[in-house]
């Protein structure tokens, strides 16, 4: 394992054993707010971990925790969610007229992808390691898990699983190819091949994944992707399209990443935060693993960090680190290094069925002010993934001297034209309307706790125009008072437009910017 994983691997593990319980053959759920309940897919995932450790009883403790994960697998086939795998153990039974079945809540469609492509990490890394009575059992959980996950049909019964979900549709695609091929069973195979070429069709049309530009789930999109590559035989598509797709993917990141501020700036399409240096995010654990810990957006003590359990996806990360530096661009790695320069990057990519056009992305990027944008038309609010907090089509980084800030436009339309340029971020409603509002939520700062107009943002000039009322309401959202809450646990202020009595027209509203000292 290359020094920088086994450093990952190494910090992971001393942290997921302390979430051990070994009375149980679980972690606790680390996110460590839910009176010592369990958690499923982090044990998986340690489970793994303990294998590549291998130290003392580690192969004993990881065999024990897969036997449990398999047990409390559910296995009726006439439910929705067969094939996927508990949230906790000892949670109720799902669908009961006491513990509806609710998806994404309940139980995790998801989850199937996550348990079921570890467990395939597990077999094809360590499987001598196991006991042939637990190999057997895991071929049988992939087996069960594969055939749930033919349950999902993107726009039936609430399930939003569609090729163009990226990170889910990848991880789906290759458990069914893998899992075919190893049971013999040939639909299996086929199925997997056919739904990895629609995924294929889809990303091939602009060299992006549809899913774009996520601190997390770019990051679960390129582990699929390295599945894809590593694990399948040369007669799989996914085997063909694999390496060239993450490669295609890291020469966008790699315009995004901005090594000084230590982010993958906007547009965003799904983010768990406004600032990677204070939320743990896939991508993060990724540049650990490949230009080291210093290097990246985790700080000394990721465990303080918001969405901190998603450290856990550590051990996988760190076994794949190796075989993913031989695929990712010579140069990849030092332009993930160094800021290269003021630059301006764009891109495409196309979300059905709601995208009903190409989203069209623009970033502007300077040593200390950064601009992404990005055009839509959708037929949801808040993204595909219909939350108006994770979705950021229009966002501004800054360096105020002391910490990297964000102004971000809060998703309140479904159709945007984002146009940007260096230091001018214009926004237009092109369905909006009299009721329209533009809203802009802005980071807190560390020597300034009081906001009372533009004026007052460290660090940055901010010229607005356009046809919006000049006035504009101002509040607060924090932890501990104010109107409104959090964004991912992020506090801000926020600035709201709103247009002028009996307006008609298309609004607009334009923002120029310049850092002050």
């Amino acid at each position: 394992m290359p020094p920088k994983a086994q450093g990952l691997l190494n910090e992971t593990m001393a942290w997921l054993d302390t979430w051990y319980d070994p009375s149980a053959g679980y972690l606790y759920d680390c996110a460590g707010s839910v009176a010592l309940r369990h958690e499923t897919r982090s044990s998986a995932w340690y489970a793994l971990g303990l294998l590549a450790r291998n130290n003392g009883s580690d192969a004993v403790e990881a065999e024990r925790i897969v036997r449990n994960i398999i047990q409390a697998q559910f296995k009726n086939e006439q439910d929705q969610w067969y094939g996927d795998y508990e949230m906790y153990p000892g949670q109720p039974q799902v669908g009961s007229s006491v513990y509806p079945a609710v998806i994404y809540n309940s139980w995790d469609p998801n989850w199937r992808g996550f348990v079921g492509t570890t467990f395939i990490m597990i077999l094809e890394e360590f499987g001598e390691l196991l006991s042939d009575d637990t190999q057997e059992m895991v071929l049988e959980s992939l087996y069960n898990t594969t055939k749930g996950d033919t349950y999902r049909v993107g726009g039936v019964d609430d399930d939003n699983l569609y090729p163009s979900y990226s990170n889910p549709a990848i991880m789906r695609a290759f458990v069914s190819g893998w899992t075919g091929r190893r049971l013999t069973d040939s639909n299996m195979t086929a199925s997997g091949e056919m739904y990895a070429q629609e995924i294929i069709d889809l990303f091939t049309m602009y060299d992006t994944l549809s899913e774009f530009n996520s601190g997390t789930y770019t990051g679960v999109s390129l582990f699929g992707l390295l599945l894809w590559s590593k694990y399948l035989p040369n007669d799989s598509v996914m085997t063909e399209y694999g390496p060239k797709m993450l490669q295609d993917t890291w020469k966008a990141v790699e315009q995004l990443w901005h090594p000084g501020f230590k982010n993958m700036v906007g547009p965003w399409d799904r983010a768990y935060g406004f600032d990677m240096n204070r939320y743990v995010s896939l991508m993060g654990l990724w540049f650990w693993a490949l230009i080291g810990k210093d290097k990246s957006s985790i700080i000394e003590h990721p465990q303080d960090m918001s969405h901190s359990p998603d450290w856990a996806w550590g051990p996988p990360m760190a076994v794949l680190a190796g075989f993913h530096e031989t695929l990712i661009p010579n140069d990849t790695l030092t332009k993930l290094e160094t800021f290269s320069g003021e630059h301006i990057f764009t891109a495409s990519a196309y979300y059905p069925p709601y995208d009903l056009k190409p989203r069209n992305i623009t970033t502007w990027l300077s040593e200390n002010l950064t601009i992404g944008g990005e055009s839509y038309t959708e037929n949801v609010l808040g993204g595909p993934s219909e939350s108006q907090g994770s979705f950021n089509p229009a966002i501004i980084h800054w360096n105020t001297g002391d910490e990297i800030n964000f102004l971000s436009w809060y998703a309140t339309e479904m159709a945007l034209e984002a146009d940007v340029s260096p230091g001018k971020l214009n926004l237009t409603y092109p369905q909006g309307n009299a009721s329209s509002t533009f809203t802009f939520v802005v980071g807190t700062f560390k020597k300034v706790n009081m906001i009372l107009s533009w004026e007052d943002l460290q660090g940055l000039n901010v010229t607005l125009s356009g046809n919006v009322n000049a006035s504009y309401s101002l509040s607060f959202a924090g932890q501990l008072g104010g109107s409104g809450d959090l964004v991912r646990d992020f506090e801000f202020w926020n600035f709201t437009y709103t247009m002028p009595s009996g307006f008609e027209g298309i609004p607009n509203i334009c923002l120029e910017l310049k850092l002050s000292e």
